[in-house]
């Protein structure tokens, strides 16, 4: 039995689903936000809290990933999704253009626009130097902050660049050589 997807999802009030065929609709208060359902896996309500239970041992290998995304997608319309970006480098930052776009000099010849995809908000601190992507799908709000870091990915040997706040980084020794 999947340890994952035997736990149960707390569903919070404000909070509704509704299965469609192969997906299931999860609306609360931040919005909406759809999820992928296995085959062979039902969601039942018992208590307050919704149970993600499979027809046969057969289709055990997507019970604790349909689980997941289920449990994403509540979270997501509670609480919602952030991922933390840090900018390292000289001159380096980072700055919004309107409301959709977000600016990045990261010492190449020109400014790079970031156009956000809808419903992702980004915020930025006054030094321009930490980001906060937000929003109530996981998976968007990862992907987005994933395309950032990958604009001007840290160094191993200065350690500069776009790194997620989180992220422990290797330095790497220079020329032994040199002195």
């Amino acid at each position: 039995m999947s340890r994952i997807g035997k736990k149960p999802i707390p569903l919070p009030a404000g909070v509704k689903y509704k299965v469609e065929g192969n997906t299931v609709l999860v609306e609360g208060p931040k919005g909406k936000v759809s999820a992928l359902i296995a085959e062979g896996i039902k969601l039942e309500t018992k208590d307050g809290l919704l149970l993600v239970e499979r027809e046969s041992d057969k289709h055990s290998a997507a019970h604790g990933l349909t689980r997941a995304l289920v449990f994403n997608a509540v979270e997501g319309v509670t609480k919602g999704w952030t991922r933390d970006l840090d900018i390292v480098g000289i001159g380096y930052r980072a700055e919004l253009k309107g409301k959709g776009t977000v600016v990045f000099t990261l010492g190449y010849s020109h400014p790079i626009e970031f156009p956000l995809p809808s419903g992702i908000e980004v915020a930025i601190d006054p030094k321009q130097t930490h980001l906060t992507v937000s929003g109530i799908d996981r998976q968007k709000v990862g992907q987005v902050a994933a395309d950032m870091r990958s604009l001007r990915k840290p160094d191993p040997y200065k350690n500069k660049g776009v790194r997620y706040s989180n992220e422990k980084l290797k330095k790497k020794a220079g020329k032994t050589g040199a002195k």
